[in-house]
């Protein structure tokens, strides 16, 4: 944890974005290093974790980080928590939580209660379309040979 403080001071210092620092870990060793940089990159995508995650990936040549833990500097947002998960990535710390990281200005709780939301038709903003039509190009993608990830 303490070389993610240290990856998000070094983000803060620089302007690129909050106090989010990650690094992964595979047997030990560092392989993965990222802090927010939202405001740089002009990305709403590029929070630590994310960053982390590409760096890890290009390390191991892989985008499987099976082996791999995640330390960062806050707990993942819903975004950077599915990342994780995408990635198969063995275990998360994280510093401070959701309710710390809304206490300092940031927007976490937003997308839980998106997610309450949803069960309301009227204020829906997540709607299936042309579901038959998705379904037949997944059937053509299930019917070729591929390797899965």
């Amino acid at each position: 944890m303490e070389q993610a403080i240290l990856e998000a001071k070094k983000g803060i210092e620089a302007g690129h974005g909050g106090p989010f620092g990650c690094v992964i870990e595979n047997k030990g060793k560092i392989i993965g290093v990222g802090h927010n940089r939202v405001l740089i990159d002009h990305d709403p995508t590029s929070h630590g974790e994310i960053v982390a995650i590409r760096d890890a990936c290009k390390q191991l040549q892989s985008h499987d980080l099976q082996g791999c833990n995640l330390y960062t500097t806050a707990e993942p947002c819903p975004m950077c928590l599915g990342a994780c998960l995408w990635a198969n990535i063995d275990k998360i710390y994280y510093g401070c939580n959701r309710f710390d990281t809304e206490n300092i200005g940031f927007r976490d709780n937003v997308f839980y209660e998106f997610l309450e939301r949803q069960k309301d038709e009227s204020s829906k903003k997540l709607l299936c379309v042309d579901h038959e039509d998705c379904l037949k190009l997944f059937a053509y993608y299930k019917s070729l040979e591929h390797k899965l990830y």
